[in-house]
């Protein structure tokens, strides 16, 4: 609180005058009294002046100047409480969207670079239901699963496996390439690998020569 809020205070109170009733007689509304009071507003000499006639007291006397100095540090503070409020709901803000948010990266068929973002909401740490850090957005690279509408440059959500999942759309690994394709299982041993790019084309599998990488399960693109 300034010396000057302080004195007004004072002066209104021993009068038996509201900030209202003051407010009134100055022409400024009583948040304004109230923040003068309180030392978030600094009142000019005009309406010192004016507050000392309403009040009958003396506001001018030499004890109750503002030095230039006092101004000054005044003005800063206030400045600075402007600047931090504001950075300070915005980081309220951040990590409330933080919490729920999360950046899903986007790879390629090698999973050894990232090549973007997108974001997407999380429950508990999950992403629709799987562990938020294993999934991932996969970049289509070519035809070879157009009869299940999964084309070139498609987006594609997938979530890490480690074993074959039958019946499921998966990046796997088979004979030094790494393919999508659906996995039907034959037995305990053996596997389908099936891709149909217009044509449906069947590979004969043994499990144990199979990598599973991840499940797609859920395909993006633009119209």
């Amino acid at each position: 609180m300034s010396r000057v809020g302080e004195r007004i205070k004072e002066a209104r109170e021993k009068s038996g005058m509201t900030q209202k009733a003051l407010a009134k007689k100055l022409g400024v509304a009583e948040k304004f009294v109230n923040e003068v009071e309180t030392g978030r507003k600094i009142i000019n000499e005009s309406l010192i002046s004016k507050v000392s006639k309403v009040l009958n007291t003396d506001l001018n006397d030499i004890n109750m100047v503002v030095t230039d100095e006092e101004l000054q540090k005044e003005l800063k503070a206030e400045k600075q409480v402007r600047q931090t409020k504001p950075a300070e709901v915005n980081e309220v803000w951040n990590q409330a969207f933080g919490s729920v948010l999360k950046n899903v990266p986007i790879y390629d068929y090698s999973l050894a670079q990232v090549k973007g973002y997108k974001q997407l909401a999380t429950a508990s740490n999950k992403i629709d239901g799987h562990t938020a850090n294993k999934v991932f957005y996969l970049k289509i690279e070519n035809n070879d699963m157009t009869g299940y509408r999964i084309q070139e440059n498609d987006l594609a959500l997938c979530y890490s496996i480690k074993e074959i999942e039958n019946n499921s759309i998966c990046l796997v690994e088979f004979n030094g390439k790494r393919v999508i394709r659906q996995i039907k299982k034959l037995d305990n041993v053996k596997a389908l690998l099936i891709s149909n790019n217009g044509s449906m084309r069947t590979e004969t599998a043994n499990i144990k020569e199979v990598k599973s990488i991840a499940k797609l399960y859920r395909i993006e693109f633009d119209l």
